[in-house]
C-alpha cells in the first residue's frame, strides 16, 4: 500500500503491515503514527493473555489503511 500526502507529495509505504504487527505490534504502530491501536493494544495484551497479538496482525493493513485515509492522504 502507498499513500500520498496531498499537501506535500510525500508517499509513505506500508507493506507486509501483518508481519510487522507479528513481530513488533507497538513497535510498528508508533512508527506508522497510530497511537489509538498503540494503546489499544497494549491495554488488550495483558486481559487476552497475549491472544490480541495473533489476532491483530490480520486488521493491520485495514487499520493502517484507515488510519491514513482518515487525515486526507490519497492511496495511490
Amino acid at each position: 500500500m502507498k499513500f500520498m500526502n496531498p499537501e506535500n507529495n510525500y508517499v509513505e509505504t506500508s507493506d507486509n503491515c501483518g508481519l510487522w504487527v507479528f513481530l513488533f505490534p507497538q513497535i510498528y504502530f508508533a512508527a506508522k503514527g497510530v497511537w489509538t491501536h498503540l494503546v489499544a493494544s497494549v491495554l488488550l495484551m495483558p486481559f487476552t493473555l497475549g491472544l490480541s497479538w495473533l489476532i491483530y496482525p490480520f486488521f493491520a493493513g485495514q487499520v493502517v489503511r484507515t488510519h491514513y485515509l482518515r487525515k486526507g492522504w490519497k492511496e495511490v
